[in-house]
């Protein structure tokens, strides 16, 4: 890891302490242990090493589970939607919605709209509904 610059050694030490336990968890729910702890590695150094970058970004929390959720789904194989994530942080891994997203740096009502979304039954696509069910008459 690059060493930041000393005045911002603090700040980047405190998102690391922040972030880091839901990225290691949300990376071992998705991966091998292994694979896990190089993802999560890979991502602070390259947080680290843009670290006076980042801190200007509208919201470094985005920028850095932006990478992470990328870097994951090309290790995994697979690609999770925005409430697929939700989801798995608030179910599986049981961070509150608040948490959520400061991690994903969502705001809190985002989080909900998107766990409302995952919830939501699938619905059928136009033209792929089944056929409505003609009414019975027991007289024909």
């Amino acid at each position: 890891m690059k060493p930041a610059p000393a005045v911002l050694t603090n700040s980047f030490y405190a998102f690391y302490d922040l972030h880091r336990p839901a990225y290691r968890d949300y990376a071992q729910a998705r991966l091998t242990p292994e694979e896990a702890q190089v993802a999560v590695s890979h991502l602070f150094d390259l947080v680290a090493s843009h670290w006076s970058t980042i801190v200007r970004e509208p919201d470094p929390a985005a920028w850095a589970w932006e990478r992470h959720t990328r870097t994951i789904a090309r290790r995994s194989g697979r690609a999770l939607t925005p409430a697929e994530e939700a989801l798995l942080l608030h179910e599986k891994l049981r961070l509150s919605i608040d948490k959520i997203a400061t991690v994903t740096g969502n705001e809190p009502a985002a989080v909900t709209t998107l766990l409302a979304a995952a919830r939501r039954p699938p619905s059928t696509a136009f033209g792929t509904a089944a056929a409505p069910k003609q009414p019975h008459h027991p007289c024909r």
